[in-house]
């Protein structure tokens, strides 16, 4: 198994969180189950390298891209991608790595190459069918959620799942940190029913005004999505959508957050 690819501070963190294989028969139990870390392993070149399951080279691996793509659908339905997200978030936030005060959201529209669920014409591509990936960081660019839609949604639509789906985040005295003091993001979010929704949760929205002339002074803020934007499609496999399962992307972006966040961490020490 190649270290470059799950180095050992990867495989610790999610070795806990993987479910329990079923025991093996005593009888006829046949062919030995590939090892978990080299289905990770696999799992995280298609990732970063975004080739085909079926060009995962085995020789160099140690197993098939089938393999890989099972092992994936199965932590999918096990909801280890999530878990793996929120224990780095954790450990950033007990670290004091994390400054939750500030958030930033936004909106990247991805290509999807297959029909699926979470797909739909592109308003930006021609009608073609896409994929949006929805995204809300911290002051630092530290991913705290992201989510998948179709094309055809509009961004203000998960502004409120956005801020429901980051997790409460232990590490610090006091309570759970969850809520952002400050939410920033760009004309798109421009409503006020969305302004009041935020308010109601003891968040102040710094939303800028469509019509109004560019230099609020926002964007020294709120470029660090975009930034976090390009740190996953720096992922090859997130630049376009080949899955056809949604759950099996949504399990890719939320890897993909983890690993940011794991950089973050190895930054600091």
């Amino acid at each position: 198994m190649p270290d470059d690819l799950v180095p050992d501070d990867l495989w610790e963190r999610v070795v806990p969180l993987l479910p329990a294989r079923p025991p093996r028969r005593r009888r006829f139990p046949g062919r030995l189950p590939v090892d978990d870390c080299v289905a990770l392993a696999g799992i995280v070149y298609v990732l970063c390298k975004g080739v085909s399951w079926r060009d995962v080279p085995a020789e160099r691996i140690g197993c098939s891209g089938v393999t890989c793509w099972r092992r994936l659908r199965d932590w999918a339905e096990a909801g280890v991608w999530p878990r793996l997200h929120e224990t780095l978030l954790v450990e950033l936030r007990r670290s004091g790595l994390q400054e939750m005060d500030d958030a930033a959201v936004d909106g990247s529209h991805v290509r999807a190459l297959k029909r699926g669920a979470h797909t739909g014409s592109s308003p930006v591509d021609r009608a073609r069918p896409g994929s949006k990936h929805h995204l809300i960081v911290d002051r630092h660019g530290t991913p705290l959620a992201v989510s998948l839609t179709a094309g055809n949604r509009h961004d203000v639509t998960q502004l409120m799942p956005l801020l429901d789906a980051v997790p409460r985040l232990r590490g610090r005295r006091g309570r759970p940190r969850h809520r952002p003091k400050r939410l920033f993001a760009d004309r798109g979010y421009d409503f006020d029913k969305y302004r009041h929704l935020i308010r109601k949760r003891g968040i102040t929205p710094k939303i800028a005004r469509r019509g109004t002339p560019h230099g609020s002074g926002l964007g020294k803020t709120r470029w660090v999505v975009e930034r976090t934007f390009a740190w996953l499609h720096q992922f090859k496999r997130l630049r376009i959508r080949y899955e056809i399962r949604a759950d099996l992307h949504q399990g890719l972006l939320e890897l993909a957050c983890s690993i940011i966040c794991l950089r973050r961490l190895r930054t600091a020490f």
